[in-house]
């Protein structure tokens, strides 16, 4: 996704976001990359780097984000192939793995609230060690509920198809369509 972002922004303006973005910095090693990408900046606007450079170096990340679009494609569609697989199953264990999935983050989540509001009640001089640790979770719980999020939009989706309704176009929807076309939007 970076490199179709500096596709469509040039060298130039990342040259001039990185520049500030690396000032901001209180660090030796970043003021002097900020120097140097300012020395770049200078010489793109002076000529000294010459507009044909900047247009290949501009067509060289286009070429990335090209490349980039094209992987991210193919996972998408490994990852709608396995979900196609998993719904045309016979296997009742596959087919009920998105609710047992659901039903074992539930019970997770009730364990753990369940577990920090008895810290919180029994040994309240604790409570605040215990939330901050809770927080260290977070990443973890975003990642299951990501997956879980995915699953009920999935299977949401299935329900819409097998009962014969047009699938409803979503910001998903119009995101995967977007990306699968290779980058195109709508205007």
């Amino acid at each position: 996704m970076i490199p179709a972002l500096l596709a469509q922004i040039g060298l130039p303006v990342l040259l001039r976001a990185v520049g500030a973005g690396l000032d901001k910095i209180d660090n030796p090693v970043s003021s002097g990359a900020a120097q140097a990408i300012r020395a770049v900046e200078a010489a793109v606007g002076d000529g000294t780097i010459p507009p044909d450079a900047v247009a290949q170096a501009n067509r060289h990340v286009e070429k990335l984000a090209e490349l980039e679009s094209s992987d991210f494609r193919t996972a998408l569609t490994e990852v709608n192939t396995s979900l196609r697989a998993e719904v045309a199953s016979e296997d009742a264990y596959v087919r009920r793995m998105r609710p047992t999935f659901g039903y074992i983050m539930a019970l997770t989540w009730l364990a753990q609230m369940g577990a920090i509001a008895w810290v919180i009640v029994a040994d309240p001089a604790q409570a605040n060690l215990i939330l901050t640790a809770m927080t260290s979770l977070g990443t973890i719980w975003s990642v299951g509920l990501s997956v879980l999020g995915i699953y009920v939009y999935k299977r949401s989706e299935d329900k819409r198809v097998a009962a014969g309704d047009l699938p409803v176009p979503g910001p998903i929807s119009a995101l995967v369509r977007r990306v699968v076309e290779g980058g195109k939007t709508a205007r």
